[in-house]
């Protein structure tokens, strides 16, 4: 079996003021929808939205560009343990979507920064 290249790298805008840790796997950036409303400047529920109608739009195809994946954080009852959980994470392909539905221009830079990341 291959194993597949997968790398966190730190996004950060030209002001310095947005940060945010990136998911890099299959050649393409991935991120949560928590992470896509820090980056446009956006409520969580307002870009969850904005994903919703891509989908009813026939814009773009759910199994192809979301990917649940495992992150580990640290237990919130139990010092010093971590728990497993799954979490959504949507391609460059929706990021870019949002961005254009939100009209932002941090996801204009964004798309520039995440395309040179191959």
């Amino acid at each position: 079996m291959e194993s597949k290249k997968q790398d966190i790298i730190i996004y950060q805008n030209k002001d310095g003021n947005i940060k945010i840790d990136v998911r890099l796997e299959d050649e393409t950036v991935w991120l949560t929808q928590e992470q896509m409303g820090l980056l446009f400047g956006r409520a969580k529920s307002t870009i969850s939205d904005h994903i919703k109608n891509i989908f009813e739009e026939g814009e773009l195809s759910e199994e192809v560009v979301v990917r649940d994946f495992r992150i580990t954080t640290p237990h919130g009852a139990i010092p010093g343990k971590t728990q497993e959980s799954k979490v959504k994470l949507y391609n460059l392909d929706v990021i870019i979507s949002v961005g254009y539905r939100v009209k932002s221009v941090q996801g204009t830079q964004f798309r520039i920064w995440a395309t040179k990341q191959n």
